[in-house]
């Protein structure tokens, strides 16, 4: 490690310098920096021809310091680190958290002191023996004298220090320091800045014991810990499907860590920078923008030409296209910059000042954004002479020190604070799950679907709108149904009874009224409390234009049709999604605590899992609607977890009668639940919305020869869903566990659409948030229809099964 007691001593230089030295001997060296700076890492990658890297014990977590390390200096013969400031300087407050001697100890890399000795002599002496004593965890094994005048003064220097002095590095004013350039290496300038590094180079060879440097690095000894690997952190997606991220390049945008874009590889994606200074629009295919930092205020009236572009870029923000943006991306996506137009994805203008911002902090997200989840704590650090105004939109992307800051949204995160990625994976893996899951950019602006909906898949054709695509389409021609969840038996003689007394009564203007009340008597309700709707589908859109909605939360994968109604409001839906890795288990404590609106599925589809009636009964609280969606409950036997028959305030529970009793044609279904909101639903529901003969179907549901149909048909499904299962155990292929007339099954890629080659008509889950190409969802159906889906699956699947 080359340190030094103090900044401004010269490490740049001569850490630049020694790597490209040791790099004309033959060697292949790896340069990392302590801390969070970017610009000098850009020099070492010039010195050495591979990715600087940065080891900052804040930003990643002190334990993936050494791995990040190993993982940086892969394949190198020598590994130069330069420290940051003086060598014990670190986060205020922390007793040197973060400084190079903390890096020295993780990594136990012996530290060689860089001391400008111009204005001093024998003080130096005093000042590299204190530094060398003041922890004796850092070995402090040589020193550099840089600057160096006289041969007279470097002896009385010499004589003084305790280390080895093992180079004598004169002053030269031809040799300028890179950080002067601060980084920037426009293109036309790049052969200008390698000169400079390779003069650095000659210069330490020249005054500096290369050899000497070279046993002192050898005596570090082996490190006990395993190289960082990006793959382990984050996991691609099953199948072929690289989608592309475009990354800002060029010499505007200069800054951002190395391990981003590995992570973002491992995770399955295909990084591509374009330079937004050169490139008229974003690169072919482009699902999902990143924008790290740099210098936009040095080029923005070359930026703000770029028309092209910058529109492009707009529309890709405003379409829902998944973009992270920091400091200088921010600036980017801002309506000016200077007063030059920017790409006005963001509503907030950015000025130069004279004041830098400078800060080391701890960022925590106040709500589930595109790339955080609500309460998260994320490390960061922030370096910019800007302002913006405003500072932050509606829905903040960080609250720093009490303050809000920035703009977030399901799609965008945009803000000053700069994170490193390889000490929060989580973030690039979430940023990558919505790149998977989007639209490619189109080349003219259109509307386009929501972004945590994937739409392409192998052998699956994209939906123009796949929030509402549904099992009924699946099921449409000669195909044998597993896509539609409806009860594949006869209606009882005495619901069709009803149908037709209700159809005899259609000479008048229906009355819901009788209705309400069967409903109310099933539940031990009252009236009130009840309201008939045109099927679950019309409570939903009934709940979404209820109230002017701040923060409305749809638990996924779940049912779309909630979302959809939502966004058909004009309302932006915060979306918690349930993780495979969990068993698609709902968490509560994932819900942002300002959710006003919160919507989940109880069993879910597609999923089929059944959550805890406690678990959603802790999503109450006042100032909040929990709506939960029990469509499926009445296939459950005994119907365990329902909240429908609970009195607690601020929640309503939605169900629909079309599955259970084969009448989907019929839209018979009600809300129930909190007397004052169903008050309010009724307010907005379009009169005689329920036909005569859905209320007829209703009051004969819920009655006394119902009960008994209903409980052997949910068994009757219950023996079904145990046939289907034991059959997909049998064939090795992946399922989630369920409680509901349908499974949810990880067939592959391309298995929906051969199916259907086979006459099989699945139900195609990449339409659901969360859920991709790989999987189906597959209805329950009697034994022998089953075997039909077996027989055909053998034949569609490599290799076959037997089950």
């Amino acid at each position: 490690m080359v340190a030094a007691p103090m900044t401004g001593q010269g490490k740049t230089t001569i850490a630049t310098g020694l790597m490209a030295a040791l790099g004309d001997t033959g060697l292949a060296v790896s340069g990392h920096k302590v801390g969070p700076d970017y610009i000098d890492p850009g020099y070492h990658a010039l010195a050495t021809g591979r990715p600087g890297r940065n080891l900052d014990p804040h930003l990643v977590g002190a334990e993936r310091v050494a791995p990040l390390l190993l993982h940086g200096a892969r394949g190198a013969d020598a590994a130069v680190v330069e420290g940051v400031m003086g060598l014990h300087d670190g986060r205020i407050g922390t007793d040197g958290f973060a400084s190079s001697a903390h890096v020295a100890t993780l990594t136990h890399t012996p530290v060689v002191l860089v001391v400008d000795v111009s204005r001093m002599s024998r003080s130096v002496g005093a000042l590299v023996r204190g530094m060398a004593d003041f922890d004796p965890a850092v070995e402090v094994v040589g020193v550099i004298l840089n600057k160096a005048g006289s041969a007279r003064n470097v002896a009385e220097i010499t004589r003084s220090v305790g280390p080895p002095v093992l180079g004598v590095v004169p002053r030269d004013e031809r040799i300028a320091s890179p950080s002067r350039h601060l980084g920037l290496v426009p293109a036309a300038e790049r052969e200008g800045s390698a000169r400079v590094v390779e003069r650095l180079g000659e210069h330490v060879a020249e005054h500096v014991d290369l050899d000497a440097l070279l046993e002192v690095a050898r005596s570090a000894p082996a490190l006990d810990a395993r190289p960082w690997e990006p793959a382990a952190e984050v996991a691609a997606p099953a199948g072929g499907d690289r989608p592309v991220v475009a990354v800002a390049g060029g010499r505007t945008f200069t800054f951002r860590y190395t391990e981003a874009e590995e992570l973002l590889t491992a995770a399955g994606c295909e990084v591509v920078a374009f330079d937004p200074l050169e490139d008229t629009g974003l690169p072919s295919g482009t699902r999902g923008i990143y924008l790290g930092g740099g210098f936009p205020e040095v080029y923005a009236g070359e930026l703000a030409a770029n028309r092209s572009l910058l529109a492009e870029l707009r529309e890709a923000v405003r379409d829902g296209v998944p973009t992270v943006a920091e400091c200088a991306g921010l600036l980017y996506l801002a309506e000016s910059l200077d007063g030059h137009a920017m790409a006005g994805a963001i509503p907030a203008d950015a000025r130069m000042t004279k004041r830098l911002t400078l800060r080391y902090p701890e960022a925590v997200s106040p709500g589930d954004t595109l790339l955080t989840r609500a309460g998260e704590r994320i490390t960061g650090h922030e370096f910019h002479r800007t302002a913006l105004t405003p500072g932050h939109g509606d829905r903040p992307a960080w609250e720093i020190d009490g303050a809000p800051e920035g703009f977030a949204s399901p799609s965008l995160h945009a803000s000053y604070l700069h994170t490193h990625w390889a000490g929060h994976p989580e973030l690039a893996a979430r940023f990558a799950g919505a790149v998977h899951s989007a639209p490619a950019v189109a080349p003219a602006p259109a509307p386009g679907p929501s972004p945590a909906v994937r739409t392409t898949g192998a052998g699956v054709a994209p939906l123009a709108d796949p929030l509402r695509h549904h099992g009924d389409v699946e099921a449409r021609g000669r195909l044998l149904d597993f896509a539609v969840n409806v009860h594949p038996g006869r209606r009882p003689a005495w619901l069709d009874r009803a149908l037709r007394e209700g159809l005899d009564r259609a000479d008048v203007y229906p009355d819901p009224e009788p209705a309400r009340g069967a409903v109310a008597r099933r539940h031990s309700r009252v009236p009130a409390e009840v309201l008939p709707t045109a099927g679950a589908a019309e409570a939903f859109t009934l709940v979404a234009r209820l109230r002017p909605w701040k923060r409305p939360v749809v638990v996924h994968p779940q049912f779309t049709e909630p979302h959809a109604a939502l966004e058909q409001a004009g309302h932006t839906v915060t979306t918690v999604l349930c993780a495979e890795r969990d068993g698609f288990a709902f968490d509560p404590a994932a819900v942002p605590e300002d959710a006003d609106l919160v919507m989940v599925g109880n069993p879910t589809n597609p999923t089929g899992v059944l959550h805890p009636a406690e678990a959603l009964r802790g999503l109450c609280r006042p100032g909040r609607l929990v709506v939960v969606d029990e469509a499926f409950m009445d296939a459950l036997p005994g119907e365990p977890e329902s909240l429908a028959g609970e009195r607690i305030t601020g929640l309503v529970v939605l169900r629909s009668l079309t599955k259970h009793w084969s009448v989907p044609g019929i839209r018979a279904g009600y809300a129930v639940g909190d007397e004052a909101v169903v008050r309010e639903l009724a307010r907005v529901q379009t009169p005689w919305s329920v036909s005569a003969p859905a209320i007829a179907a209703t009051v004969a549901c819920m009655g006394g020869e119902a009960g008994a149909e209903a409980e052997r048909r949910a068994k009757e499904f219950d023996g079904w869903r145990a046939d289907l299962e034991a059959g997909l155990r049998g064939a090795g292929l992946e399922f989630v566990p369920s409680r509901s007339p349908f499974v949810l099954v990880k067939a592959g890629e391309g298995v929906h659409a051969r199916l259907r080659e086979q006459g099989i008509a699945v139900r195609r889950a990449d339409t659901f948030p969360g859920l991709d190409a790989a999987w189906v969802r597959v209805a329950v159906r009697p034994p022998e229809t089953t075997r039909k889906l077996f027989d055909a699956l053998a034949k569609v699947r490599p290799g076959g099964f037997s089950g």
